[in-house]
């Protein structure tokens, strides 16, 4: 009997030291494959960095415990399952960040915000319940894991970090019900922002989103996961790719993947595909680097200024393009045998364009007022939908002719003349070569005292240009500011969204703050947050939040009606509604503690606290700092 018992204890003690090697090692490998992730997505990348350098902190706590190899009591083996739990969720929220769907991670990043607090949260309580004494820990290393406790606390109660620019484009651009001219320049900036601009990118993403499709399936999510499935189309539109192979319906692409088990198509050997497109070539050509590509696709990426290989990302040694004749051959041979038929090459039909297009500029400057009307309208056009257009127009010399035109006697010729300036500035190089070019002060004129819709389009076209830093400052010192506030009280519904949208870029920089506030900007704002036919609460909020930084609309902005609108919709507005205001309110209140007492005053306490608990994470931050600073102030009833 005795030596079974022995026996039995001794492999009892056999299993806890494996178990005590298994957590510890896990740890340990946990870390390692944290610290192997390398990037992060842009709108999660400094939180992510900040995540990965704290658990590093906790390296020499797990190489101590390795080297003392005291045995660990079943309360210690608890305490490190608890932290590799809390590890593995760690884990899991960078792998999303370091390859998820860059349009979902900026669409959900108060849920995102919300689970790294989860994760700081769980890692607290595991380091917290570590026998630091029994496991024969040094003062130098429980020091160290103090101030990564201490970091996770500062973290949990960071001030709120929000892109707000980021945060207004991800509510223009996903509004149902927005109608306003500067959407395509709003595109352009929030993929510059989300970095979907260049052609790698993009199939990245999409290859991401249709693992969001794949993995979110049908339910709640379908309308979401089908506005995100609508942006990244829009950016391959701006890029000038076209949607082939892609996702372009969230419900057709679940079933279509249904359907493609049964009926397998013929299989395109890889080869033959271009790498940027994934379309059968026509007309390959070989780069510097011997990869090969469809001409087309590879000029395009060339001209929009690219100087490296799409594939293999190295730097091009020359931009020559060589005819790469065996393939082509391959390609023809292959589809004869099972007779497909190749798209037509697109060489021929180019050279055609670029030779429309330069007479049709040419006629803008034509001595009939008929020419140049029905020029100008079909630059207006072809400006429109096409990037390659955009930038065959520029090239053909339009950019100052269609300036001229702006101080032309005929409104409508002004009309088209500025919308197709609107149109050429969605390109990168176009926004500068039209600042360049004098296009500002002409603009800002039109915006002054142009008809109806060649306001509204100067005041897209100034938004889409002010995406340039410098190009903001020179709007502002040109008087461009004082006609937009103008268009913010008397335009259409349109016009309102389109000069708000300006406002709000423009109001970025901090001298033109204090130029938006001389020219009246606080009335039509406080006019727009009360108005919610309009549907603008949000972006007005918005606007007034970048304004309270100066000192002069901060005194304005604080009156008491406002403040009791701001409680009437933390009381009662959408989930958005109640964010904006908080944070205005908390802004306010943290200048002049006199109003946060008449927010009390209002009833604005109970709300909060509800807020903070059932709004969302942006809003429960904000009100449980808002509530801490009225404790603070000691004028909580």
């Amino acid at each position: 009997m005795e030596d079974t018992a022995l026996e039995e204890e001794g492999e009892h003690q056999q299993r806890s030291k494996a178990d005590e090697k298994e957590v510890i090692q896990s740890l340990v490998e946990i870390e390692e494959a944290i610290g192997a992730y390398g990037d992060y997505r842009k709108t999660q990348r400094k939180e992510c960095f900040n995540l990965v350098r704290r658990i590093k902190l906790l390296s020499p706590l797990l190489e101590e415990i390795r080297e003392n190899g005291c045995p660990l009591s079943a309360r210690s083996i608890s305490c490190f399952n608890d932290l590799k739990k809390a590890f593995l969720c760690a884990k899991k929220l960078l792998k999303t960040c370091n390859s998820g769907s860059k349009i979902y991670l900026a669409l959900d990043s108060e849920g995102i915000a919300a689970r790294f607090l989860a994760v700081y949260e769980r890692l607290n309580r595991a380091l917290d319940a570590i026998p630091y004494d029994e496991l024969g820990i040094s003062d130098e290393v429980k020091e160290q894991v103090e101030l990564m406790q201490s970091q996770l606390r500062r973290a949990k109660k960071r001030t709120e970090t929000q892109d707000i620019e980021l945060a207004m484009d991800i509510m223009v651009v996903f509004s149902k019900k927005d109608d306003r001219n500067a959407d395509s320049a709003i595109l352009e900036r929030l993929a510059k922002k989300l970095e979907l601009q260049t052609i790698p990118d993009l199939k990245s993403e999409t290859v991401a989103v249709k693992k969001l499709v794949k993995e979110r399936g049908g339910g709640q999510s379908a309308e979401t996961i089908q506005q995100i499935v609508d942006v990244l189309n829009k950016f391959k539109q701006i890029a000038g790719v076209k949607e082939t192979s892609g996702i372009t319906n969230y419900v057709d692409d679940v079933s279509q993947a249904k359907c493609l088990k049964k009926c397998p198509s013929l299989s395109i050997p890889n080869d033959f595909l271009c790498p940027i497109t994934l379309e059968i070539m026509t007309d390959p050509v070989i780069v510097a680097t011997g990869q090969t590509y469809e001409r087309s696709s590879i000029q395009k990426w060339l001209g929009s200024g690219h100087r490296t290989c799409p594939k293999t990302r190295q730097p091009l040694a020359h931009l020559s393009l060589a005819p790469n004749y065996a393939l082509r051959n391959l390609i023809a041979n292959w589809c004869e045998m099972y007779n497909v038929e190749l798209p037509k090459r697109e060489t021929d039909t180019k050279a055609v364009q670029v030779k429309e297009i330069s007479t049709i500029v040419q006629n803008l400057s034509s001595g009939r007022l008929e020419v140049q009307r029905e020029s100008v309208i079909e630059i207006r056009k072809l400006s429109k939908e096409n990037p390659d257009n955009r930038v065959l127009i520029a090239n053909a010399g339009a950019i100052p002719r269609l300036i001229n035109l702006l101080s032309y006697p005929d409104s409508k010729i002004q009309e088209h003349a500025v919308t197709a300036l609107l149109n050429l500035s969605i390109d990168e190089t176009n926004k500068r070569i039209i600042a360049k070019e004098g296009a500002i002060p002409a603009i800002v004129e039109v915006l002054q005292n142009g008809c109806l819709e060649a306001r509204e389009n100067s005041a897209a076209a100034l938004f889409s240009l002010s995406m340039v830093d410098e190009n903001k400052v020179t709007i502002g010192s040109l008087n461009g500011i004082p006609p937009l506030v103008d268009l913010l009280k008397n335009g259409t519904v349109r016009g309102k969204k389109d000069a708000a949208t300006a406002l709000f870029n423009l109001s970025l920089n901090q001298v033109n703050k204090g130029r938006a506030i001389k020219a009246g900007i606080i009335a039509p704002l406080l006019q727009l947050v009360t108005d919610k036919h309009l549907g603008m609460v949000d972006e007005a909020l918005s606007i007034l939040f970048l304004l309270l930084s100066n000192p002069e609309g901060r005194n304005s902005i604080g009156q008491m009606p406002f403040i009791q609108t701001l409680v009437e919709l933390i009381k009662e507005g959408t989930p958005k509604n109640k964010e904006c205001a908080t944070a205005v309110l908390l802004e306010l209140g943290i200048n002049n503690s006199s109003h946060v007492l008449a927010a009390l005053q209002f009833g604005v306490y109970d709300h909060l606290v509800e807020l903070s608990k059932n709004g969302t994470s942006r809003a429960q931050r904000k009100a449980n700092t808002l509530l801490h600073h009225m404790s603070k102030c000691e004028q909580v009833p």
